[in-house]
């Protein structure tokens, strides 16, 4: 074997090193979403929600972990109904029960946490969510689906509850794109995702 190619050999070895370095620096991650499926804004009858479609491009793309996170009572399948609930909600600073806990929560550094804007904020649900663990000294990555908002200052609020934590900078797409455009989303989950350095 010629000096030329061993030396690219333990190059491209000692890259590939790097790069699981690298990888294995992020820590381990979970990806945990509050998604809803039935009626929806903007989309008809659903049979996967908008969150979750982009919960799963990034678990996909960061070897995270999925957590769906679901409440005791569903909320209607029906989108005005549903509505009225969350309205309700968010006026009493309700924190509906959850189905289920995060196995081994204090072995992950970063948590992705996804969900769509109700009436300008998270569902209440997302705030049991966070209200239910500890968050000290972890990475939480905001991502949500909605109809015009952005991130409408959820990640300003998630400062608030989990003051021990580092909020990373959030990703926000139109629920319409996430139903409809699976290409576009996964672009536009990558770029973001990039500049994250995940």
């Amino acid at each position: 074997m010629s000096k030329k190619i061993l030396a690219f050999l333990m190059s491209a070895g000692l890259f590939f090193t790097l790069g699981n370095n690298f990888a294995s620096a992020q820590g381990k991650i979970l990806v945990a979403y509050f998604s809803r499926t039935g009626n929806e804004y903007g989309v008809g009858n659903i049979q996967k929600g908008n969150t979750k479609i982009i919960a799963e491009i990034i678990a996909q793309k960061v070897g995270g972990d999925l957590f769906e996170i679901k409440t005791v009572t569903p909320y209607p399948v029906d989108y005005q109904e549903c509505t009225k609930v969350a309205s309700r909600e968010k006026s009493a600073k309700a924190r509906p029960e959850l189905v289920g806990k995060v196995e081994n929560f204090s072995e992950y550094d970063t948590i992705f946490l996804g969900y769509p804007i109700w009436y300008g904020d998270a569902p209440m649900a997302v705030y049991t969510f966070l209200e239910s663990y500890d968050f000290g000294g972890k990475n939480i990555v905001p991502f949500c689906t909605h109809g015009g908002s952005g991130l409408s200052s959820t990640d300003q609020q998630f400062v608030l509850v989990c003051p021990s934590a580092k909020i990373l900078k959030g990703f926000e797409i139109r629920g319409t794109i996430a139903q409809k455009n699976f290409s576009e989303s996964e672009q536009k989950v990558s770029a973001w995702l990039n500049k994250l350095s995940y």
